[in-house]
C-alpha cells in the first residue's frame, strides 16, 4: 500500500467491510508504540466529539476576551451565584 503525496491510503475493501466502514463514515487512529490502529467511531460518539472540539474551539477563540470590569475570577462567580 502506498502513501500519496497529501498522506491518503486506500483502505482495502475487505477491511471496510469487516470494520463497517461506508462512505462518510467517521475513522479513528490510534497510536501504540509504533503501530497505528484504524477504527470505525460510532456515528453518535463521532457527533459527540465533533460538538465537544467545536466548543473547545469557540472558548479559545474567546480566551482573554471578556471583560470583568475590574473583577478577579472569585467576584466573578460569586456575582454569578447571588
Amino acid at each position: 500500500m502506498r502513501v500519496t503525496e497529501k498522506g491518503q491510503v486506500t483502505i482495502p475493501k475487505n477491511v471496510r467491510t469487516n470494520l463497517g466502514i461506508e462512505p462518510g463514515a467517521d475513522v479513528e487512529f490510534i497510536l501504540k508504540g509504533n503501530q497505528a490502529i484504524l477504527r470505525r467511531v460510532e456515528p453518535a460518539k463521532a457527533g459527540i466529539e465533533r460538538a465537544v472540539q467545536e466548543f473547545t474551539d469557540h472558548l479559545n477563540r474567546h480566551k482573554g476576551t471578556m471583560s470583568l470590569g475590574g473583577m478577579d475570577g472569585d467576584d466573578f462567580y460569586r456575582m454569578l451565584r447571588d
